[in-house]
């Protein structure tokens, strides 16, 4: 799912290019997607995702891949690194997860070491039987959907009935209840 950031028009003087750099304001659609994770690592050639390296750079490049305005030029871009307002407005879209669907996160994470780059999530979505059309999805969703069809096909983790997660949390509430000497 799209969505439209305007980024201010600005008038400074850029140290870094020794030169004076004037933009109006400009409205552009962005989408966060497996095509503009993909576009991104071409050019670059290194993950995006989880990468703790990445830079001012990278990361106004990136914002350029997402965009689905045509013919924005490159100046444009440049200005966002002067707007924190826009990079929180992008950052705050790009890690909203766009799904009423969440996961029971217990005991410890299990982090692999495996980079996750376009082509492992092409390779997902090949082995899942998703379809190619998904591409365009918030990166987010389709991860998403991604990690719910790894679950429901994982034999070894069966989902607990309703009643087992019941009786579970009753008994811990019991156990901290009598641990605290509370009431409830």
């Amino acid at each position: 799912m799209p969505t439209t950031i305007t980024i201010p028009g600005i008038e400074l003087y850029d140290e870094n290019r020794k030169k004076f750099l004037k933009t109006e304001t400009t409205t552009i659609e962005i989408e966060h997607s497996l095509v503009s994770l993909s576009k991104w690592e071409q050019k670059w050639k290194i993950p995006f995702l989880g990468n703790r390296q990445v830079t001012e750079e990278h990361t106004i490049d990136y914002i350029r891949c997402m965009c689905l305005t045509p013919d924005v030029p490159m100046e444009i871009f440049n200005a966002i690194a002067y707007a924190p307002d826009v990079l929180k407005q992008v950052n705050d879209y790009i890690f909203d997860s766009m799904t009423a669907t969440w996961f029971n996160e217990r005991g410890p994470s299990k982090s692999s070491s495996e980079a996750v780059t376009s082509e492992v999530i092409y390779a997902w979505l090949v082995q899942l039987t998703i379809p190619f059309e998904t591409k365009d999805w918030h990166l987010n969703r389709l991860l998403t959907l991604i990690r719910v069809l790894n679950i429901k096909n994982d034999p070894k983790k069966k989902l607990m009935p309703i009643a087992e997660v019941q009786r579970q949390q009753r008994d811990l509430n019991e156990e901290r209840r009598a641990k605290m000497g509370t009431k409830g």
